[in-house]
């Protein structure tokens, strides 16, 4: 069966072989909640679908139009037989419950590298920052390599904000994207780091310098969601 969870999930978790988010369209702060509650409701009136699904998670966007998918597999072929067989019927009966979702994007990723505070480190995320950067081609050893810069110059940043818990990359699998999911104490916490840093969250320092003017960089998107629903096999 499947169950409703409060609990975030652990993006590094031993034997996710496949993460994929993906974003839907859905205008309204009202119809955030109406599809939350829709996703809810077709989901525990089915039985889990998968062996190879560990977890499905829903936020809603700040902006109050959007809501991120995220949802962990054992492998992409786990997924595919998913897509095969029970995608659309539970599909249908969202839509049925809220016509005229706009599904923008589904993102197969892999999950290459957290910082984190360690076990030590128990807060719960009040706010997930996606920031979505992408390149102008593919090239996964420059995903990873970007990265790398990124931890780099956190590891030299000289005021990092406290309310940072953790950063999660992930790589396209098409290699021309990285995926950071970020889990912040607060929204307001991410706005008070935006406000005091240079350009973003890191300080005017060359190893940012060097992170933001990446050969191949060809922009990237940061938005601030709010967990609203996790799914699991009971």
């Amino acid at each position: 069966m499947t169950r409703r969870t409060d609990v975030h999930p652990v993006l590094d978790r031993p034997g996710v072989g496949a993460p994929f988010f993906s974003t839907w369209r859905v205008g309204t702060p009202q119809r955030q909640r109406q599809v939350v509650e829709a996703v809810a409701d077709t989901w525990l009136g089915r039985p889990w679908p998968a062996e190879g699904l560990l977890g499905y998670f829903l936020y809603t966007g700040e902006d109050g139009s959007t809501l991120l998918h995220y949802s962990q597999w054992a492998d992409e072929q786990a997924y595919d037989a998913f897509v095969r067989s029970r995608r659309q019927e539970r599909n249908d009966a969202i839509d049925t419950a809220v016509p005229d979702i706009e599904r923008v994007r589904l993102g197969r990723y892999r999950h290459y590298r957290s910082l984190t505070g360690g076990d030590q480190d128990t807060r719960v995320p009040g706010c997930v920052v996606i920031v979505d950067v992408e390149f102008d081609g593919p090239d996964p050893d420059r995903q990873r390599a970007w990265v790398d810069a990124v931890e780099e110059a956190l590891a030299a940043e000289p005021s990092q904000h406290p309310g940072g818990i953790a950063a999660h990359f992930h790589l396209d699998t098409d290699g021309t994207r990285v995926l950071n999911y970020a889990e912040w104490e607060s929204a307001q916490a991410h706005i008070d780091a935006l406000a005091a840093a240079g350009d973003g969250v890191g300080s005017a320092t060359e190893p940012w310098h060097r992170v933001q003017t990446w050969p191949g960089l060809k922009g990237s998107t940061v938005s601030r969601y709010e967990y609203a629903l996790g799914l699991v096999p009971d």
